[in-house]
């Protein structure tokens, strides 16, 4: 019997899988383990944008290291259909204030299409009982940008 290789996807195929989805998770090196978070994500055609609080170790890792493997995927519940695409890059913050501004202005709209549950905003350290609107009229959360892509695989089932 032969072994059976997972097709790979072209860049058409893994631009859908990253635009109809708005969930990935971000692998850092660690210290001393590979560390692994969800991050929400906008992708406007060219970059992944994502946003997170001012907090926690993802910060630390992203200052120690900004070199990561961002993980996308798409599956049904039997696995009968399943894609992935891992996007190896570096991550920087955004700090041009208009980029800011407009980044966050997509993220907004995002939650508002797909009509996300106000608990989302937990997330991004707004409380779920706050206008969506706060997440631009204040600085709560810091937006980075997926660059310097160095490796794409995307795969797809047979």
């Amino acid at each position: 019997m032969s072994m059976i290789k997972i097709p790979p996807m072209n860049k058409e195929e893994y631009d859908e899988l990253i635009k109809q989805n708005f969930i990935g998770r971000i692998a850092f090196k660690g210290e001393n383990y590979p560390y692994i978070t969800p991050f929400m994500y906008i992708f406007d055609g060219g970059f992944l944008y994502f946003l997170s609080t001012r907090y926690g170790k993802k910060i630390g890792e992203i200052k120690r290291d900004p070199h990561v493997a961002v993980e996308i995927e798409k599956y049904s519940e039997d696995m009968s259909d399943y894609k992935f695409a891992n996007l190896q890059g570096s991550i920087v913050e955004v700090e041009d204030e208009k980029d800011k501004k407009k980044i966050k202005e997509m993220f907004v709209k995002m939650i508002k299409d797909r009509n996300l549950s106000n608990k989302v905003r937990a997330v991004i350290g707004h409380s779920p009982d706050e206008p969506i609107q706060l997440i631009l009229e204040e600085d709560r959360t810091m937006v980075w940008k997926l660059v310097d892509l160095k490796q794409i695989v995307a795969l797809k089932n047979p």
